[in-house]
């Protein structure tokens, strides 16, 4: 089968990349632009995997490249991430929604299986309930990125209605690994902490987050293609553990035998929601087994960084 990979030089992207190209049945096209990715997360060259240099923004560069190929699947991940850039750039991450048009009208006329899209737990704003359930919980936020993450879902389900295009929505909630880049908070930290530095901390601490480890969501997600799981429907990935930040940082500077001490920072205007905290209950049904530890990962990560300090 043939599949595409938008922002492939990401952390889940790569990844995916790397998982799929291990089957002999997979022959992937890998897209991005890198404006945040890094050809460094991506694999070799193989037979079955090709990289390409394109902006899915841009119809005639991402025309181009599936009409040359019959994509059976399209995984949809190419997005302007990172909170203080999204914050800051806000037209940019609304330019988003032309590829999230270009990308199923392509697919709908080149004969597209099914479209897997990254959404992320953005959408649902600051929490009126816990967990966060895919079907009960509002999508109330008014920031920038988590209305084009929206948009982009009204628009699967809108075609899978007009035109028969299937679809499989994926809301992410914190994926961490030794691919993430470090505009995130786990990566962040491990970076501070392997290097006895101080970990900055906005407002004090007691937010919390839950944080998935990446080989987890590509397990579900590998199982969700092969398996025909999810089909045009919505799914949190993520993990239902909850930690508040401050705890997350101490957990960091312990499992990384670090020097470091936490520095408090003016807490951010907008976009740092008190808590989040997924319904994982479709993710565990599929995944069959215990999700990795924080501990665990964070370990795994760790070294992977100390690796390419």
């Amino acid at each position: 089968m043939n599949i595409l990979i938008t922002g492939a030089a990401g952390n889940i992207g790569s990844e995916l990349v790397t998982a799929l190209i291990q089957r002999k049945d997979c022959f992937v096209v890998a897209v991005d632009n890198l404006l945040t990715g890094s050809m460094a997360k991506l694999p070799q060259s193989t037979g079955n995997f090709k990289f390409i240099k394109a902006d899915v923004n841009n119809w005639s560069e991402l025309s181009s490249i599936m009409t040359s190929y019959k994509f059976d699947y399209v995984f949809h991940y190419a997005a302007v991430v990172g909170v203080m850039r999204t914050l800051q750039n806000p037209a940019m991450v609304l330019n988003d929604v032309q590829g999230i048009k270009n990308i199923l009208d392509l697919s709908k006329n080149t004969g597209v299986n099914r479209i897997f899209y990254s959404s992320s737990s953005e959408v649902y704003g600051e929490p009126v309930e816990f967990p966060q359930n895919e079907k009960t919980t509002p999508l109330n936020s008014r920031l920038p990125y988590a209305i084009v993450k929206n948009l982009g879902e009204a628009f699967l389900r809108t075609y899978y209605q007009e035109y028969g295009l299937n679809y499989t929505i994926f809301r992410f909630f914190n994926t961490y690994g030794p691919k993430q880049s470090e505009d995130f908070v786990i990566s962040k930290f491990i970076r501070q902490a392997i290097n006895n530095k101080e970990l900055p901390i906005n407002g004090n601490g007691g937010q919390t987050r839950t944080f998935c480890f990446i080989k987890d969501n590509i397990e579900v997600t590998l199982k969700c293609l092969f398996e025909n799981m999810c089909l045009n429907d919505v799914m949190n990935l993520g993990n239902d553990q909850e930690i508040k930040i401050i705890d997350l940082a101490k957990k960091i500077i312990q499992l990384a035998n670090s020097k470091s001490s936490i520095a408090y920072l003016p807490a951010l205007e907008e976009g740092d929601m008190t808590r989040r905290m997924p319904d994982i209950s479709k993710m565990k049904n599929i995944l069959g087994r215990n999700l990795t530890e924080l501990d665990s990962g964070i370990l795994m990560t760790i070294q992977a960084f100390q690796n390419y300090r």
